[in-house]
């Protein structure tokens, strides 16, 4: 019998989301007899205790006698359990300082870690995450931050909806202002972004007419890896070679700042990938954009205007655009930056299924039969001891 334990959050703030709704739950112990999953208790979910009771699942406190437990994000170091197993997003990957301490409580304490992230397709496209409805929640706070900046129109808040659907409603009657939109990315980020663009009906044009023409109603572009950058001596794209050696590519999107007014940037980005842009780019008089969500929130990463997250509770702030130092929102002189590192804790109930049912699909078998390729390669940490794809952590665990 497989034993798993749905963990309570931990990490402040506190994020809402499930690996498995009550639903899902009841699913798998109708359709498996070699599975058991038991929820801990917790006052902060979106599914309540009583929804999983309800749907005939147990709950209680002690997670001690589970083979597996299954979180969202990292789990803080005093709740951590000796030799178990865990699933949780750990962003430990890109040798985060913030989650040092916890990689080094993991490996002291013998447990084994897989990361969601981590886990993907043959081809290397990731099998799960919530980056959808991160695009989702960020497209339209952006919108909505461009809104209240200008003043041409408003949107309410995510979160005083309860559902993607619901949110579709409040866009009736909406008209957008005549402006110019760039999306980045190609992954579901950038999906969920499309998927805001259209129910807004605001039209897609190709990258030679958004640069030269001048339109009557509201556009965007969406720029992809070949749209973005360019290798150096060839002024080509290629994505395996991009990926492979990135610093021999320049970026391309220094282009696009004189005709475009919102960023929504999706995009995948690590240390020796190039800026969108820098700093210093945002002082010159050609710079048009007011207002940009940063949806993949790498502080002083792609956007280098990140200068931390924002919260849910309060999404937007401003940066000077001579200083480059935080401002209040809105303000005159100043660009938008929206970074909200759990977007997806806006529509949690929604992104909670989604997510469950990537991982019932695609990761749920292997889990039952002890292991396979997809899990080894996406175990950071096995038994307290590195796993061989993530040997170039070795520093940053040992000076956690």
């Amino acid at each position: 019998m497989l034993k798993i334990g749905l963990i309570r959050e931990g990490k402040i703030p506190c994020d809402s989301r499930v690996a498995l709704t009550p639903a899902q739950c009841k699913w798998l112990h109708k359709n498996f007899n070699d599975i058991r999953v038991t929820v801990q208790h917790s006052s902060s979910r979106c599914y309540s205790d009583k929804e999983y009771q309800l749907a005939g699942i147990t709950v209680q406190e002690d997670m001690s006698d589970f083979d597996i437990l299954m979180g969202i994000k990292e789990v803080p170091v005093n709740m951590l359990i000796d030799k178990k197993t865990y699933f949780f997003f750990s962003h430990t990957k890109k040798l985060q300082p913030y989650n040092q301490a916890m990689i080094e409580a993991i490996a002291a304490k013998k447990i084994t870690l897989i990361d969601y992230e981590c886990l993907e397709h043959e081809d290397g496209t990731r099998i799960i995450g919530f980056g959808f409805f991160a695009g989702i929640v960020g497209a339209h706070n952006g919108m909505m931050a461009y809104g209240n900046r200008t003043g041409l129109f408003q949107l309410q808040r995510v979160s005083t909806v309860n559902s993607f659907q619901k949110l579709i409603h409040t866009y009736f009657g909406l008209k957008v202002p005549v402006i110019k939109i760039a999306v980045t990315g190609s992954g579901r980020v950038a999906h969920g972004v499309l998927e805001i663009m259209n129910l807004l009906g605001i039209h897609e044009v190709e990258t030679d007419e958004y640069l030269q023409k001048k339109f009557t109603y509201p556009v965007y572009v969406h720029l992809k890896g070949a749209d973005l950058y360019a290798h150096h001596q060839t002024g080509l794209y290629n994505r395996d070679d991009f990926h492979l050696q990135p610093k021999q590519y320049r970026c391309k999107f220094i282009n696009y700042v004189g005709e475009t007014n919102i960023l929504l940037n999706g995009i995948y980005w690590n240390k020796d990938i190039p800026r969108l842009f820098e700093l210093e780019e945002m002082a010159k008089e050609n710079f048009n954009i007011t207002t940009i969500a940063d949806i993949t929130d790498d502080i002083h990463g792609s956007i280098p205007c990140n200068l931390g997250d924002s919260t849910i509770e309060n999404p937007v702030y401003g940066v000077d655009k001579n200083t480059f130092k935080r401002t209040l929102p809105y303000a005159t002189n100043s660009v938008d930056v929206m970074a909200v590192g759990n977007l997806p804790n806006e529509l949690p109930r929604d992104a909670s299924r989604y997510f469950g049912e990537q991982l019932i699909k695609f990761v749920l078998d292997g889990v039952r039969k002890g292991g396979n390729e997809t899990i080894d390669k996406a175990t950071i940490i096995k038994d307290g001891l590195l796993n061989e794809p993530f040997s170039y952590m070795q520093q940053y665990v040992a000076e956690g």
